[in-house]
């Protein structure tokens, strides 16, 4: 078929099973919009109220259901609002792929009007990105980008399309979707060190990161996890990886997590890292972090091992043939003892769900989402401390159902996502818990969700402070409150209603359950604005670069 550049974008769309996409036209995409214009009984495309927006809502659809997300966008600065969002997928290896046009080819480098060499300003934020110079290779590289997204670590590759090249006609031929195989070809020596390490250990913990749901790989895990008889913790990344309600499940890992995690990393003599990186909100103190331990590392990046931790056995590759592996002649373990101890010490230290002075208290309106959601709905966050408070109290049954900025943390992430996942997943509800200084961020997104009324339910843990960096300015900087006080007078519910949608307070705890019942009964988008204390912290914390000996557990 002869068909125009514009016509190949959308025809390789098809090809690699893309039917959403989410964008924000401009002239020098013109070409393509008219394209997706001709194609829109097979593309649907989401506008959102800006880039970045449509960035994090191709992360979210992502993330929630383990496909490409495709984000377009215009040249100059529609390409690097994408910039945000396509760091933040970077960092969590979430496979995105975007698609800017550009001036004309005979006007690159000439200061065209919105032109911005967007290949190169992406290049350390993503995995690959190309500038397409020729109309032939137009095909090949949008093929390329998707096996790029997808293979080994996942994450983002950015196309730059001069808008010359989409006018342009060029010979096209269908192809099969791309087929990404990754394998773990260690030698078996290496899998039998990994398991005498196993069969050795009388204190094994599992350190279980987002590359397990990376790699479709819950069920394995679990699996390995039960054979082996390790009680499991998981970083921010890897909550859902294994049913809340499971009884080898711990709990988060790291700064905010439970004093029992620390306590266990602490004492652990086998640490397993299953698709983690012992980034410094898990490790803290990297010389000391599983000082009295084998640490044992999967990952499917090599780039990763002995980065941060020295570990004594690792394993490149796939996880989920990683873990079919480990299981493979490994004997039936019994660790009740150990898992007692840890139960032990999780008595020791509880934070309380009592409301202060007569405000809602986080956990209680988190107790109350668990209550109403079904058990594969899913829970995306923005950040700050109601992320970290999501993490600690909300119950995860099944991966990709919650959806957070973890290593770059973002801000305002949290909208866009919601919309990403809720287009994807229109069988489940969506809850965004976003706080209010995040919320501002990307508030504009609002009248996405009404254009297209997507039925999120934005629940705001409105405390009226930048709480987060508030926290450590009490912790560490003599209660000096510099710029995290805005005095902003924001009323979300009005704001809600301007935006056409429906809006809601919550002041009081008796009203936490009818209030959010009514709001996910409705199925349709609402904003819950629910008044916490601007005193309220996220307890316990282990001081960055410390260990769970220095952990604080009140503030008062």
């Amino acid at each position: 078929m002869l068909l125009t550049g514009a016509d190949i974008i959308c025809e390789c769309l098809l090809e690699q099973g893309v039917d959403t996409v989410f964008g924000y036209p401009g002239g020098a995409a013109l070409n393509t919009y008219d394209a997706l214009y001709k194609y829109r009984d097979k593309i649907t495309h989401i506008l959102t109220a800006h880039e970045q927006g449509a960035s994090h809502a191709a992360d979210g659809y992502a993330r929630s259901t383990g496909k490409v997300g495709v984000v377009f966008s215009t040249s100059g600065p529609g390409a690097t609002n994408l910039v945000t969002g396509l760091a933040t997928a970077n960092i969590d290896s979430i496979p995105v792929v975007a698609i800017c046009g550009n001036v004309q080819r005979d006007l690159l480098g000439r200061d065209a009007f919105q032109e911005v060499d967007i290949a190169s300003v992406v290049k350390p934020i993503t995995k690959a990105s190309f500038l397409v110079m020729e109309k032939e290779d137009l095909a090949p590289t949008i093929r390329k980008a998707f096996e790029i997204a997808q293979s080994g670590r996942k994450g983002p590759v950015l196309i730059d399309v001069p808008k010359d090249i989409t006018a342009m006609k060029c010979e096209y031929t269908r192809q099969d979707k791309v087929q990404v195989k990754n394998d773990c070809n260690v030698k078996d020596s290496v899998i039998k060190e990994a398991q005498q390490l196993i069969s050795e250990s009388k204190r094994p913990i599992i350190y279980a990161g987002g590359g397990i749901i990376s790699a479709n790989a819950s069920e394995e895990f679990v699996k390995f996890a039960e054979l082996i008889d390790a009680p499991v913790c998981c970083s921010l990344m890897g909550l859902g990886c294994m049913p809340a309600d499971h009884p080898l499940f711990v709990g988060n890992i790291g700064m905010h997590g439970g004093y029992e995690t620390g306590k266990a990393t602490d004492n652990a003599d086998l640490i397993i890292a299953c698709g983690a990186r012992f980034s410094d909100r898990v490790a803290g103190d990297r010389e000391k972090f599983g000082q009295q331990a084998k640490i044992i590392h999967m990952d499917i990046d090599e780039k990763e091992i002995h980065k941060n931790v020295k570990v004594d056995n690792w394993i490149v590759g796939d996880l989920k043939d990683t873990l079919a592996k480990l299981c493979d002649g490994t004997q039936q373990k019994d660790n009740s003892s150990w898992i007692k101890e840890i139960t032990d010490w999780k008595k020791q230290v509880t934070i309380s769900g009592v409301n202060k002075d007569g405000y809602c208290h986080p956990y209680q309106i988190l107790d109350a989402i668990n209550d109403i959601k079904k058990r594969d709905d899913i829970v995306a966050t923005d950040v700050g401390q109601h992320q970290m408070w999501v993490a600690q109290r909300t119950e995860f049954f099944t991966p990709r159902t919650f959806l957070t900025s973890g290593g770059l943390g973002t801000m305002g992430f949290g909208l866009g996502a919601s919309i990403g996942a809720s287009m994807a997943n229109k069988d489940k509800r969506v809850f965004l818990v976003t706080g209010d200084g995040s919320f501002h961020m990307n508030i504009n997104e609002l009248v996405t969700l009404k254009s297209y009324n997507i039925p999120v339910v934005v629940v705001v843990m409105n405390n009226s402070v930048l709480g987060m960096v508030r926290q450590w300015q009490k912790l560490f900087y003599n209660n000096h409150f510099s710029q995290t006080d805005p005095h902003r007078a924001t009323d979300f519910v009005e704001v809600a209603k301007g935006y056409g949608l429906k809006g809601m307070r919550i002041t009081k705890p008796e009203e936490i359950s009818s209030v959010l019942k009514k709001a996910y009964d409705m199925k349709e988008p609402v904003v819950v604005d629910c008044v916490i204390s601007p005193d309220e912290n996220v307890l316990p914390m282990i001081p960055p670069g410390k260990t769970a000996d220095d952990i604080i557990t009140s503030m008062d």
